[in-house]
């Protein structure tokens, strides 16, 4: 079976799917704010734009695609969509809008499992993130991926999902058992980028292999990888400051209101 006789109808599967979850993420917010709970705009938004890179970027892959294309795609299906996706808190918004009951509970106990702890290690997160792409470009997989569209939508399906696993525990802005230091936050976000710039200049001298791509095409690709990479990493660096930045204050501010007060003269 070739990617182009059964990728239509993988396709509009996975539109439907990311369609009904964008639309419940924003039924979700909408209620919060009727009852007077307050849920920032703007996290409505990074969904929904998170929600419609995940569908451009799924949308594609067909075989005629060149290179440089499939490489855009990657980028934001693999680091930008995840971002924007775990800038909406969606699992605080999940939380917030169950009753109290055992479906709260229960997804709260979930989140702050010890195997979800495990899988939310940082250094952990990030080699099944970069692992996955080495795997991807450096074995025969990617020209399977181009002949088998089940294959494909696996593949797609595995980049979103470390891309959010990674993105997440390097700045973890929902409820979960343990938020790990700035420093081993900080050094898995540099590991991963250091790793992921050589893979880029591994493509630049050679194609994955089992595919023939021009060289102009292999070229620009790569530099996508390399630049588009980069600038997603550094948005990751800011989220990550911003975050200790934050929650270094209110602790200090925490701090300052349990000192007892001493009187002047």
């Amino acid at each position: 079976m070739t990617l182009a006789h059964g990728r239509p109808a993988i396709v509009a599967a996975e539109l439907v799917a990311l369609s009904v979850l964008v639309a419940v993420y924003l039924m979700a917010a909408s209620r919060l704010r009727r009852r007077g709970d307050v849920w920032p705009g703007w996290r409505d938004g990074t969904f929904a734009a998170g929600g419609v890179a995940t569908a451009w970027a799924t949308a594609g892959g067909l075989p005629a695609e060149p290179f440089t294309a499939h490489m855009v795609r990657h980028v934001v299906l693999g680091m930008l969509a995840p971002l924007l996706l775990v800038l909406a808190h969606p699992l605080t918004l999940v939380l917030r809008s169950l009753a109290p009951g055992p479906a709260r509970r229960g997804l709260l106990s979930l989140a702050r499992s010890r195997p979800i702890s495990l899988l939310l290690f940082p250094p952990l997160a990030g080699l099944l993130n970069v692992g996955g792409i080495w795997l991807l470009y450096r074995t025969e997989l990617f020209a399977v991926t181009w002949h088998h569209p089940l294959t494909h939508s696996l593949v797609h399906a595995h980049v979103l999902a470390a891309g959010l696993l990674f993105t997440f525990a390097v700045c973890p802005l929902d409820p979960v058992r343990r938020r790990w230091g700035l420093a081993v936050r900080g050094g898995t976000l540099l590991a991963v980028g250091a790793a992921h710039g050589v893979l880029s200049k591994t493509l630049y001298a050679a194609p994955p292999p089992g595919i023939r791509v021009a060289a102009a095409d292999l070229h620009q690709g790569a530099r996508w990888m390399y630049y588009g990479g980069d600038l997603a990493e550094a948005a990751l660096a800011v989220v990550l400051g911003v975050g200790w930045y934050t929650s270094t204050g209110r602790a200090r501010a925490r701090r300052v209101r349990r000192e007892p007060k001493t009187l002047a003269g």
